[in-house]
This record gives structure tokens, sequence and C-alpha cells, in this order.
């Protein structure tokens, strides 16, 4: 009998120990989608108006590769300190997976920030910009592809310059940057 409860013991740890504990980042924008501390935004990429610019082939290639922005937003009040801690907290340690290569740093007036990818070198899948502000709150970028390179990140901005892009469907993030 107790080799029995051993058994059944060793097992349950496998099980245990095969389920991974630290949330993904996609399970977190889902699980804050309808959170009222958050601003949660949906963006495809033909939002970015990139169609109707004139773009070098490498730009268009760059503009192929994306697929939608994903936007999940923190706007910290007097009220919710606390919980901006609490997932302030929880997004750093989804973002310390070794998953998660870091691309570059950022430090500016708004705050600091990181700018990582999921995938391979020659084929990012998914670049996050992630920055906070310890009086505004933080923002979430997903940017979600099909085998982006990094060169194309250059490449996007670029284009963006190009097009007539002005922010249409992040007012709310701006909402978020301005108060």
């Amino acid at each position: 009998m107790k080799t029995v409860k051993y058994y059944f013991a060793f097992i349950g740890l496998i099980i245990l120990s095969a389920c991974s504990s630290t949330q993904s980042l996609q399970e977190y924008y889902v699980d804050n989608s309808d959170n009222p501390n958050f601003i949660s935004l949906d963006l495809p990429a033909s939002l970015l108006n990139l169609d109707e610019v004139e773009l070098t082939p490498e730009q268009r290639k760059a503009v192929q590769s994306l697929r939608k922005l994903n936007v999940l937003a923190f706007k910290k009040t007097a009220d919710n300190g606390v919980d901006f801690e609490a997932e302030k907290a929880k997004v750093n340690a989804i973002l310390k997976d070794d998953k998660y290569v870091q691309l570059m740093k950022l430090n500016s007036g708004f705050g600091k920030g990181v700018v990582k990818y999921l995938g391979d070198e020659d084929a990012i899948d998914e670049v996050v910009v992630y920055g906070s502000n310890d009086e505004k709150g933080f923002a979430l970028i997903r940017i979600l592809g099909d085998n982006m390179n990094p060169a194309y990140l250059t490449q996007l901005v670029q284009a963006l310059q190009k097009s007539s892009y002005k922010g249409e469907g992040m007012e709310h993030l701006g909402d978020l940057l301005n108060n």
C-alpha cells in the first residue's frame, strides 16, 4: 500500500513540475483585457495605412511580415497604486523568462522600458515593447508577425514615417500618457 502511495505521489510531482507556474504574456493580456485598470487595444496592421505608401522592397517585406499589434496599458491613479505595483511585478516576472531575447533598453522622459522578442534572430514572431512610469502607469505592446527580422524594425519605422497614420485607434493610450 505504501508503494502505491509513493507511486501516486511521484506521478503527482511529475505532473506539477511539468506545468509551468509562470503566466505567458498572451495569458496576461487575456486575463486583464476586461480589468478596469487597463486599456486594451487590438490593432490590425492595416490600420497603419501602409498600403497606399510608396515603399522600398525592403520596407514592403517588413510591412508584409507584420500582422497586428496588441496594446495593454495600466493607467495608475491615486486609488490603484498597490494594484499597479503588483501588475508591474507580474509583467517583469513574465519578461524575465529566458525565452524573451532583449533587443534594447529604453530610458526616456516618460520612463524606463525594454524591447524584447520571441523567436529566432532571423525569424521573429513577436516583439514586445514594455515601458513603465511610476506616476502614470505602464504600457505593454506586442507586435505580432510572421518571420520578422530585426532589420525589419528599422524598415517599419521608416515606412510609418511615410504613411498617413496619425495614431488612429490609439487615442486611449494617448490619454494614459497625457494625464
